[in-house]
């Protein structure tokens, strides 16, 4: 998608007409839920696959989301209140609170009564992307998704929260995760929410070590090509599906946390090793800011950088 907002922006500007345009007869899902709730995103981030993962407050409405091109996820963020669904003569009510989930399929309409002022987080999920991970993961499940309203599930509701959570103000930590959390999120949807219980290829083991040697070399790399789930599985010859679970049994850690934890080591040499300002470790780390940056550090190590560096010199 081309909608210009990053997840750190606040607040997040509208998508231009191009992209406002239907495709074969479908709403794009962030354009339809601007209209609906007559607001713009807190916060949204897009990734190649045209998904994308948003965040809203808005207020109360009755109004009818029209069919859209992608899946649409969500869950709640400090709620709790009643909703309504209706598709024709049948009408279905929920209570939205945190750890449960509504799933709109990509194609399907219903009109909605929202009674009460609402924080949401969405994540829209194209079809080709549940399709890919069902045949990477052996899943013999069907790719079409069930309705849901405020349904229990805190696993998705986990997920999708994470999203809001984890981005550091880094570009390639931000986007590396937000392509793994897709992937979790459409192995679990596939898991819960298509009506038949899914037979899963047994697990593989780890990674070969030239393998993983290639893959670690890229993750180092200073490149965000190099670095992004298709590179990395490309370049092993497996599916990310498969690529990040034996990447975990090689290393104990999931790419993205491997990549965290590697960026950390270098910003501890730098400040111990370097006369570098903050700021500058930060910039040549990737990190949008330094506020970013400290945050971050602060979140792995429970010291600022300034405090770390004065306590090791």
């Amino acid at each position: 998608m081309s909608n210009p907002c990053r997840v750190d922006s606040s607040p997040c500007s509208q998508t231009n007409d191009r992209d406002s345009a239907p495709v074969a007869g479908l709403r794009r899902p962030v354009n339809e839920m601007s209209r609906v709730l007559k607001t713009a995103p807190v916060r949204i981030a897009s990734d190649l696959s045209g998904g994308a993962i948003a965040q809203w407050s808005h207020d109360p409405f009755h109004e009818i989301v029209e069919p859209m091109t992608d899946h649409v996820i969500m869950t709640y963020v400090g709620t709790v209140q009643r909703l309504e669904r209706r598709n024709g003569n049948s009408i279905v009510s929920g209570t939205a609170r945190d750890g449960t989930v509504t799933i709109i399929p990509a194609g399907s309409t219903s009109r909605w009564d929202i009674y009460q002022p609402m924080n949401i987080i969405q994540l829209y999920l194209p079809g080709a992307t549940l399709a890919r991970l069902a045949l990477e993961a052996s899943i013999a499940a069907p790719t079409d998704l069930l309705e849901r309203t405020a349904l229990p599930d805190l696993v998705t509701s986990r997920l999708l929260t994470s999203a809001a959570d984890v981005a550091e103000g880094n570009h390639t930590l931000d986007t590396f995760f937000r392509q793994q959390l897709s992937d979790l999120l459409a192995t679990r949807l596939l898991s819960a929410h298509t009506g038949r219980t899914p037979a899963y290829q047994p697990a593989l083991g780890g990674l070969a070590p030239t393998v993983l040697a290639r893959a670690i070399e890229r993750l180092r790399s200073d490149s965000d090509a190099d670095v992004s789930l298709a590179a990395l599985a490309s370049d092993s010859g497996l599916s990310r599906f498969h690529f990040c679970r034996a990447f975990k049994a090689s290393t104990g850690l999931s790419p993205h946390n491997w990549l965290r934890r590697y960026r950390l080591e270098q910003a501890m040499n730098m400040l111990r090793n370097t006369d570098n300002s903050i700021a500058m470790v930060a910039a040549s780390l990737g990190y949008t800011s330094q506020t970013a940056f400290a945050a971050a550090f602060r979140k792995l190590t429970g010291e600022t950088p300034t405090d770390w560096r004065k306590r090791r010199r």
